[in-house]
């Protein structure tokens, strides 16, 4: 492995972290153009499909890690986990296999469309409006496969999406936040599952993988990630909570321009 890519997956895996833990978010829009910008310029097949394997790769850490913390401080509420989660394994499963029949052009282009909805709901920080009321077990498996597709089709947690929702249904936000942190579990396992069995035989993919994840990408971004979250989780606690989510929403809006045209 060359110093130059084991320089770009630790300060990946930096940056990720910090931005998880500053931001509440997942690092996978961070991951994924990175990953992806490496892997094309060393002629790579599947880059982008590689790059999302291994951003959800690293959340199946860094997500149980999270739902931890916040069910130490009771943020998860496990009945509605539990509705959400039988349609979040299937959709998350069928957005992998989505992903992978894909070229590297779409891929990369709805990736920038999702950065860009993102930044935009960070920089607006639109409240939405409540309903006092969460659907029956149908609906919520309904709405954890679109949560579920989405996420794994472009390698993120989720919490971008499910935050939003369960808010808008009248969760309040730190269990809104808890829970959210707890579906992102299983949108990281079966996506991943997915695109390392859905990866096996495909020519051209990194020396050390497990189908479409690059497993030494993973340990040098889910060792440097580990390591920061903490860092950024205390400072969040010190700068204000505006600034850093408009600062993160024109950081993600430079990612979305860039992954749609160049």
């Amino acid at each position: 492995m060359q110093l130059d890519s084991l320089l770009l997956y630790l300060a990946t895996g930096a940056v990720s972290g910090l931005a998880a833990g500053l931001f509440g978010v997942g690092g996978g829009l961070i991951i994924v153009p990175a990953l992806a910008g490496l892997l094309s310029y060393q002629g790579g097949a599947a880059a982008m499909q590689t790059a999302i394997a291994t951003s959800l790769a690293v959340m199946c850490l860094t997500s149980i890690s999270s739902m931890r913390a916040h069910n130490g401080r009771g943020g998860v509420l496990w009945p509605v986990f539990w509705r959400l989660a039988p349609g979040i394994v299937i959709g998350s499963l069928l957005g992998a296999t989505v992903a992978q029949g894909l070229g590297g052009t779409t891929l990369r282009r709805v990736i920038g469309c999702g950065a860009l909805l993102i930044a935009l709901q960070l920089l607006i920080d639109a409240k939405p409006k409540v309903v006092r009321s969460l659907p029956g077990s149908a609906g919520l498996a309904s709405v954890g496969a679109v949560i579920g597709a989405l996420s794994a089709l472009i390698g993120i947690g989720g919490g971008s999406l499910t935050v939003p929702y369960l808010a808008h249904r009248g969760v309040e936000m730190r269990q809104a936040v808890g829970t959210s942190s707890a579906c992102g579990v299983p949108i990281a396992w079966a996506g991943t599952l997915a695109f390392a069995l859905g990866g096996l035989g495909v020519p051209g993919r990194p020396a050390f993988s497990l189908g479409y994840v690059d497993l030494t990408a993973f340990i040098g971004i889910a060792a440097m990630s580990v390591l920061t979250a903490p860092l950024g989780a205390r400072l969040a606690h010190r700068w204000p909570q505006r600034t850093l989510k408009r600062a993160f929403g024109v950081f993600l809006t430079f990612i979305g321009v860039r992954m749609l045209w160049f």
